[in-house]
């Protein structure tokens, strides 16, 4: 029975076929916490014991000392107007060994953490993508990373210690013109021939989109390698191969830059004609000749985890530590705006969300320092951090309003808006990794028992697809009655995991509900749909979506026990798991109302209705936005502990710097307002704006003297901190001199003149 069953699954295309790269993708690292979810019965106590880490008193040093130091010395603005990083800023990152994070200290590295290294890049990438980048690239997939885990003892001693001291300025060459999302499908050539007793290779290529190729020294080139003669042993057609090229090797070309949009980071064009370099210049030797497939997947399984999702997270941080301040400073009809609900709302989204993703950046680097490489969950932080803070980052600039598109040096979150789609493009377009990745790879990679069924109906192995099949049968009949259970009681049957917070224990009971559902879902798109679930994008993104906003949900959760409980911050964990649930709920209903066929029709027909009347989620109410919203509101503990990692600058730096302090004096005049208030109310003080009447309750002894004087500073500092960047005609104009470039603002002797050079970092 189980034989011809088999033999006409294959026959008929029911089961997805695997190439062989996505072979390598799916046996890339390993099964996570994205497992509970395709089980369908989370064990939310496994889920609760995975490391949360902390950084040690190295890592920590360093982010506190080095890293502030840094960010003290640029001047993004100046930056960002010339598309230059200053001279002693590069010398201060190789000596500093910015650029040596990946690398064991043997070879002169710092071999931290990948929970430091996102930490440090959180803390970076928003004050400036530009010099973030060279800190990024050579912490990320390339030269030191592949080196470490695959090179030669003679690569290793040659190239890390030069990585580590920045002598190397490393950049990646992987994406070409007819190449992007499609990463395999390369067509840059090596070719393997012998010149006298040497083997080498000739290579022939075109890059685009490299960040760092124009002053990169050093390229990691992916290329499909061939070799007629198999004078490497690996045979004719080894396949995508990684290989070093020096700058200065003939036939290679690099320098010129693309501009992206947003801050100017590096970034350009790599092309080689007939470039020769010695076999010894693949990395691993050529004994990894065809591994460079390989190589990528098993580093992206956790590395996606780590750099762009630190960037987006930064970038959201910053919008959250701006938004509440500037909501008070700024007033309107004679109230603060954020005391609006329009404007509170969107406070409260950014405070939640923000929250929600750090605990999931905290939690999955923690796994992945303690042995996890989850390429699942890396694909849902990588996509959705960088999607969800955009969309924050445009809730920030409508805050903002009028100071947030006047550019200057004054403009917190322009450049971080602009910006934004680079982290959504980059490392897979959001796209691809939402309707082909994540649940494309996850469906058959972290479900219990598909790949095994697969792999027995490749292998012909009559018994182990019998035994896998009939236990998949089993899993899918338990969760339609788990689903159903669960349905009915809302959750209430959800077994509950110990020793948490009271309040949170409905959390667990939705997710729980929300994960039976997904899983029998999961069951019903792969035994109706099969080999053609590959091409229905819509539908396996909306699969994502609920397998992704579970995985972020389940960060909160874990942020909130891991962080002690406190209770002021349950309106951030209630909000962010509302939320989740509820594109949850969406995504939901999304499969019930497109799914195909026959299938389709009784689930349109007898199940959608009842997922509408009976919703899993539903979006965070009125009441709750408020409570989110006060805690970026108001500056103390709770808004210093919510940004830590965040970079203040001096009180006398444009932008954030003159912000902040403006905010920390508005709450240090809080008192001697709120007399002065209480005085109008009970008419010992005239009606009008209280802060212009500080003297008057001096005089009166309604507040001290020193009160008054807070009061006064305040307003006058809130006064100032609402004008935007002015720029006089020959300012605004100067590319009408003839200079090179676009450039509009001050110019660099006039920008000196704003800015306090080498300020002091200012601690929250």
């Amino acid at each position: 029975m189980f034989s011809p069953l088999m033999k006409w699954m294959k026959s008929n295309n029911i089961l997805p076929r695997i190439s062989d790269t996505e072979r390598q993708a799916l046996e890339a690292g390993t099964v996570w916490i994205d497992g509970e979810f395709f089980r369908g019965n989370p064990d939310f106590d496994t889920i609760l014991a995975s490391p949360y880490s902390q950084l040690t008193d190295e890592e920590q040093a360093f982010l506190d000392g080095p890293v502030n130091e840094l960010l003290g010395m640029l001047d993004r603005y100046d930056i960002n107007r010339t598309r230059r990083i200053p001279d002693e800023v590069l010398s201060f990152l190789k000596r500093e060994g910015f650029m040596s994070f990946l690398i064991p200290k043997a070879y002169g590295g710092k071999a931290f953490s990948s929970l430091a290294i996102s930490t440090i890049l959180t803390k970076i990438s928003p004050v400036n993508a530009t010099v973030g980048t060279f800190v990024v690239i050579p912490n990320s997939l390339g030269a030191a990373e592949l080196i470490k885990h695959y090179g030669t003892e003679a690569q290793k001693d040659n190239y890390l210690p030069k990585l580590a001291a920045g002598e190397y300025v490393p950049c990646f060459g992987l994406t070409e013109p007819t190449a992007g999302s499609d990463a395999a499908s390369i067509k840059a050539e090596g070719e393997v021939f012998k010149d006298g007793d040497e083997v080498k290779i000739r290579l022939n290529f075109r890059k685009r989109y490299i960040t760092l190729a124009p002053i990169a020294n050093l390229v990691t080139l992916a290329c499909n390698l061939h070799d007629p003669d198999n004078l490497l042993g690996k045979g004719e057609s080894p396949g995508i191969t990684c290989v070093l090229i020096h700058k200065d090797t003939p036939g290679f070309e690099s320098g010129d830059h693309h501009l992206p949009i947003g801050e100017p980071f590096y970034n350009g064009p790599l092309v080689g004609k007939d470039v020769v370099v010695p076999a010894d210049n693949i990395i691993g030797g050529a004994e990894k000749a065809g591994e460079g497939w390989r190589m990528l997947m098993e580093q992206l399984a956790g590395g996606r985890a780590i750099s762009l999702p630190a960037g987006a997270i930064g970038a959201a941080k910053v919008v959250s530590a701006a938004t509440g301040p500037y909501s008070m400073i700024r007033q309107q009809f004679s109230i603060p705006i954020g005391r609006m609900e329009g404007i509170e709302s969107k406070i409260a989204k950014i405070n939640a969300l923000t929250y929600m993703m750090d605990g999931a950046r905290i939690a999955a680097c923690s796994a992945i320092d303690n042995g996890e490489q989850p390429p699942v969950v890396s694909a849902v932080l990588k996509a959705w951090t960088t999607e969800v803070a955009r969309q924050l980052g445009t809730d920030g600039m409508d805050i903002f309003a009028g100071a947030g598109v006047m550019q200057g040096p004054n403009n917190i979150l322009g450049p971080g808006y602009s910006s934004a789609p680079v982290g959504v493009t980059v490392e897979g377009a959001n796209i691809m990794t939402r309707t082909l990745i994540t649940f494309g790879q996850g469906a058959t990679r972290c479900h219990p028992y598909a790949l095994n069924v697969v792999n027995a109906v490749e292998a012909d192995d009559v018994d182990a697809f019998r035994s896998n099949l009939l236990a998949w049968f089993g899993h899918f009949f338990a969760n339609i009655g788990r689903t159903l259970l669960r349905g009915l009681t809302r959750g209430w049957s959800v077994p509950m995991p110990g020793n948490v917070h009271s309040a949170t224990r409905v959390h667990y009971r939705r997710l729980g509900w929300a994960a039976s559902r997904f899983s029998m879902l999961t069951n019903i798109a792969m035994f109706a749909l099969g080999g053609k679930l590959k091409a229905r994008g819509n539908l396996t993104g909306r699969y994502a979506d609920a397998l992704a906003w579970m995985i972020l949900a389940s960060g909160a959760l874990r942020r909130f026990e891991a962080e002690g409980a406190r209770r002021d911050d349950l309106p951030l964990l209630h909000y962010s798991v509302q939320y989740a649930l509820a594109q949850v709920q969406d995504a939901f209903e999304g499969i019930y109302a497109n799914f195909d066929g026959p299938v389709g029709a009784v689930m349109r027909v007898l199940s959608l209705w009842w997922v509408r009347i009976n919703p899993i989620g539903t979006l965070p109410n009125d009441a709750l936005s408020h409570k989110a919203a006060l805690t970026t509101q108001t500056y103390g503990e709770q808004y210093k502990r919510l940004h830590d990692g965040v970079y203040f600058p001096a009180a006398d730096r444009p932008g954030f710097g003159r912000l902040f302090a403006t905010f920390k004096l508005m709450a240090e005049a809080e008192p001697g307002l709120q007399k002065i208030i209480q005085a109008q109310r009970n008419k010992k003080l005239p009606r009008g704006t209280p802060e212009l009447l500080a003297e008057d309750a001096a005089q009166q002894a309604i507040i001290s003297r020193e009160e008054a004087s807070r009061v006064t500073a305040a307003y006058a500092a809130r006064l100032h901190n609402i004008e935007v960047d002015v720029f006089t005609p020959e300012q605004y104009f100067e590319t009408s001199k003839g200079q090179s470039g676009i450039y509009f603002g001050v110019p660099p002797a006039a920008a000196k003149t704003r800015h306090a050079p080498k300020a002091k970092t200012e601690a929250a």
